[in-house]
């Protein structure tokens, strides 16, 4: 018996970019998860007589300039991308959809106050406004995850606001109105579901963003610290060696680029099983 899937799962499957991404994910979380068990090393071990080994039988993807293992310091940095990602992220959405949710339903003074601060912040280079919080707090994780996060819930609160436009005047939110539903439950119960799948686009593809940034200020130095493992500071460590140890740099850089498309292709398959124009 062929298993009848629901509307929107059923267009998902039906694209095979898609589901492809959607895999590729999901390894990546196991491999996360079951870092220290699929590890061969221990990642911060370093081993002065294997500096800038060649990959090998014995060490798969090479060793850096301390002759620590680079696939277990790769396997580790997969935590610290996805990590970083998702919460980077939960706290845009979470800020995202409380003010794009009071803009869009009050409308009015509140509309108009919450635009001209998206408007403010998004007048800021965004990256520029991360490297000058982190260089002034310091590198930490946990500030490079707070940072991101409070630095680019912008584009959701839009979203979410355009959403509460075009939805606040519907027949269901007068019929709840009309039974004497409050704001808040309106808000939550009745328009915020209906708006959940264009928040869940930009959900995934600005993890493949938030991973992107996160790379890019490891590798400058003001990220993730060694000896912690990260993608970035893994090329970043490399960068010096590429002739000789070409491998510090094209792997880890070969995570970063299929980590950013498989979440950037999922979110493009939310889109398109979403949106009924596309489903014709």
């Amino acid at each position: 018996m062929i298993p009848r899937f629901p509307p929107f799962l059923a267009q998902l499957v039906r694209r095979p970019k898609t589901l492809f991404s959607g895999a590729t994910i999901l390894f990546l979380a196991l491999v996360a998860i079951l870092a220290p068990f699929l590890s061969p090393f221990d990642p911060s071990e370093p081993n002065l007589w294997k500096v800038l080994s060649p990959p090998s039988s014995v060490h798969l993807l090479g060793t850096d300039d301390l002759g620590r293992d680079l696939l277990s310091r790769i396997i580790y940095g997969t935590r610290v991308s996805l990590l970083v990602g998702l919460v980077a992220v939960g706290i845009a959405t979470i800020i995202g959809i409380i003010l794009g949710s009071i803009a869009g339903f009050y409308g009015g003074p509140i509309d108009w106050l919450t635009m001209r601060l998206v408007d403010t912040m998004l007048c800021i280079p965004t990256f520029f406004l991360i490297l000058a919080v982190i260089a002034f707090l310091g590198p930490n994780i946990i500030y490079v995850m707070i940072v991101i996060g409070v630095t680019s819930w912008m584009g959701i609160a839009r979203l979410v606001r355009a959403e509460f436009l075009s939805l606040r005047e519907r027949e269901f939110v007068l019929a709840a109105r009309a039974v004497g539903a409050r704001n808040l439950r309106i808000i939550i119960r009745h328009i915020l579901p209906q708006a959940i799948s264009p928040i869940m686009v930009i959900f995934t593809m600005s993890i493949a963003i938030a991973i992107l940034i996160e790379s890019s200020l490891s590798f400058l130095g003001i990220g993730v610290q060694p000896p912690t493992p990260s993608w970035g500071n893994i090329i970043n460590a490399g960068k010096d060696n590429i002739n000789i140890a070409w491998w510090m740099v094209v792997f880890p850089g070969i995570a970063i680029a299929i980590t950013f498309l498989s979440w950037f292709f999922l979110g493009e398959g939310i889109r398109e099983a979403t949106d009924p124009r596309l489903n014709t």
